[in-house]
């Protein structure tokens, strides 16, 4: 894109399906004309849908944004279980499905809503020794990783259908980040006992950020719009506003004599309602975390 690079804000992306969310992040910082582009929220290759991309600023607020819940929509193939618990690994083992049916899909998830331990998936980007679970799995290792506390809000099976030898059922998950969708395929067609993998992810929410708003890079490629800072602090943190004095103070990362209601990272905004920094509580004020003007 020629011109002027974007200000700095949010852009919300319809990530396409055989991408990286590192090589979106490739493809914001050539239209947007800068280097200073970041993601929070890794999606697979395989996995569509939402991607929070940074430009600008905005990317130091990508690791405080807390994107605690996330929504997807996805298909799980029951009858055999793969290496990668996706559609991408190399087949482990398949089980008949003739005695299941969309009864026995829909008791069987019901035990996977709520707080639940769960094993990420060995190829997952959790890092076991410094080092990402995928490439020791990459590298011939066998990982096997500990189960850790997740948080499945909602887990719905829209639909079940029979696929020549397997049963594909369509499910829409709304769980905490840190949740395996893939994992749940997997322990989904292990409670069934034919085991099972995902063949389809799209995410549809991450925090307040959801794909009616989502940009197909394509379509960015006429100009990148951003959500702007001061949108996105008052969208994502609680947000207070300050008088021009103190306001003056927070311009230079100085403590503040405030009061706040949530221990933070709180948004103070300026009395032109300009968003300045995040704040939290420390003893009886509040101090920086990251100021951003």
């Amino acid at each position: 894109m020629s011109g002027s690079p974007p200000d700095a804000g949010l852009v919300v992306v319809d990530k396409p399906g055989g991408l990286t969310s590192h090589d979106v992040v490739a493809r914001v910082r050539r239209l947007a004309g800068t280097r200073k582009v970041g993601h929070a929220g890794t999606l697979d290759p395989m996995a569509t849908g939402v991607l929070v991309v940074g430009v600008g600023r905005a990317t130091r607020l990508l690791g405080h944004l807390t994107l605690t819940v996330k929504a997807y929509d996805a298909t799980v193939r029951l009858g055999a279980a793969t290496t990668t618990d996706d559609a991408e690994g190399d087949l482990l083992e398949r089980s008949p499905t003739t005695g299941l049916d969309a009864d026995a899909v829909v008791a069987a998830a019901r035990a996977f809503v709520g707080d639940i331990a769960q094993r990420p998936s060995s190829v997952s980007a959790v890092k076991v020794d410094g080092r990402r679970s995928y490439a020791r799995v990459r590298a011939g290792e066998l990982v096997e990783l500990p189960e850790r506390p997740v948080t499945v809000h909602e887990l719905t099976v829209r639909d079940v259908r029979r696929e020549g030898d397997w049963l594909d059922a369509d499910l829409t998950v709304r769980c905490s980040s840190g949740t395996y969708v893939r994992a749940l395929a997997r322990d989904l067609g292990g409670s069934l006992g034919v085991g099972g993998h995902l063949t389809r992810l799209r995410r549809t929410a991450v925090g307040p950020f959801t794909l009616a708003e989502a940009h197909r890079l394509e379509d960015l490629a006429a100009g990148v719009r951003v959500l702007d800072l001061d949108v996105v602090a008052r969208r994502c943190f609680p947000a207070v506003d300050l008088d021009e004095d103190a306001a003056r103070a927070v311009r230079h990362g100085r403590p503040l004599p405030l009061a706040l209601e949530h221990a933070g990272p709180v948004a103070l905004v300026g009395p032109e309602g300009g968003f300045l920094a995040l704040y939290e509580r420390r003893g009886e004020g509040a101090a920086p975390v990251a100021v951003f003007v």
